[in-house]
């Protein structure tokens, strides 16, 4: 087993390294590289690995087996001979941002109310924690802004390794038992814990961070945030959004809310106003109808909700069978065919068979739709 020069904990600014392939190993997806020194970080700690370059090659993973540095690359590399090692580094400085944030964030939540980070996801576009206790987004407003003020503060972060004594006087969190050499990341003013990952060496480079929601979660919350370019990216794609809506509604983009929700006001005085004249309508045909028997309607524009109030309106009324149709923006029909106190099972079922239709419902009531124009419907209902 080859003991990997871990070079990012030596510097974790390396972008660019060279290194000695020690081994290669042929695995059904590619190769098994191991080298004498490495600036690639592997999985770890609810952190994703580096990926990269390394020779001619892409690193796609860099995983620690059994205290083994390994590199998964595409193409073999021949042992013994020296490669160029680069990394990922827009991509690097992203996951030091994120994890960086989070330990402040964690850090504040377990000094302000004692809970625990019990569960921490990095992905692509945001991180994930589990606390063990649960909090508001008051609570959490409080320690989004507790977190960039220290962030804002551009302290040094701390990492150092203590001896047996000193470790048992620190108040470091956390998630196990640990043994062994202690690794330990302090975030001055917010957090001290034990962790393998890569942080930034000062949070003035954190930026920024933002809590998106909260939600409760097994026994506690799961919060999720964002750091650094990602809060700006997000900044960009919210203020793009709204500048849309501001336009659409023709409102200054600081009065969006108020323009949506006047909106919404005579959206909802205008549904009431269809509501009425839909049942007018309703009541009219209904009227109209009265004692004729078998009845069929079509009526544009009408939805779901409307087509089977109708058809049950005129079926109260006409004593017979009620079908009403109106046509779909695919050049179907929705449909709803009621008879009071009638048994239409058989008689949609033969509809659906020769109209292309699916649907049913109570016996002397079914709606559904159908793949026929109003010509072909109306051959049928002749029969």
């Amino acid at each position: 087993m080859t003991d990997t020069k871990r070079l990012y904990y030596e510097d974790v600014y390396i972008k660019e390294f060279s290194a000695k392939v020690v081994e290669c190993r042929k695995e059904e997806k590619g190769f098994q590289v191991i080298l004498d020194q490495s600036a690639f970080y592997p999985e770890g700690g609810g952190q994703p690995s580096d990926l990269g370059i390394l020779g001619d090659t892409a690193v796609t993973d860099v995983q620690e087996k059994n205290g083994e540095l390994i590199h998964y690359v595409k193409s073999e590399l021949e042992p013994g001979t020296e490669v160029i090692g680069k990394i990922d580094w827009q991509r690097r400085f992203d996951l030091m941002q994120q994890h960086s944030g989070e330990h402040i964030v964690s850090g504040l939540v377990h000094e302000a109310y004692g809970y625990n980070n019990v569960g921490f996801h990095m992905s692509s576009d945001v991180i994930t924690i589990d606390f063990s206790g649960v909090l508001d987004e008051k609570q959490l407003a409080e320690i989004e802004e507790k977190t960039n003020r220290n962030i804002w503060e551009d302290n040094p972060v701390e990492i150092f390794y203590p001896d047996k004594e000193e470790l048992a006087a620190l108040p470091y969190r956390s998630k196990k038992e640990l043994t062994g050499k202690i690794r330990l990341v302090r975030f001055p003013g917010a957090d001290l814990c034990a962790c393998c990952g890569t942080h930034v060496t000062h949070t003035g480079e954190i930026g920024m961070v933002k809590i998106l929601s909260v939600e409760n979660f097994r026994e506690g919350v799961r919060v999720t945030m964002i750091s650094g370019k990602r809060v700006l990216d997000y900044l960009n794609m919210v203020n793009e959004q709204n500048h849309k809506v501001s336009v659409k509604l023709s409102a200054k983009a600081t009065e969006t809310a108020r323009a949506v929700e006047r909106l919404q006001e005579e959206n909802y005085r205008l549904k009431g106003r269809i509501l009425r004249l839909e049942q007018e309508l309703c009541d009219t045909e209904a009227k109209r109808w009265e004692g004729a028997g078998n009845v069929l309607l079509f009526h544009q524009g009408m939805d779901a909700d409307s087509v089977r109030k109708m058809a049950d309106a005129v079926m109260q009324k006409c004593k017979g069978r009620c079908a009403v149709f109106s046509e779909n923006p695919d050049g179907s029909y929705r449909y709803a065919v009621g008879e009071k106190n009638g048994d239409l099972r058989q008689f949609i079922k033969e509809m659906n068979q020769a109209l292309n239709g699916r649907g049913g419902g109570r016996p002397f009531f079914a709606q559904g739709s159908v793949n026929a124009g109003e010509a072909e419907i109306r051959k049928f209902f002749e029969k």
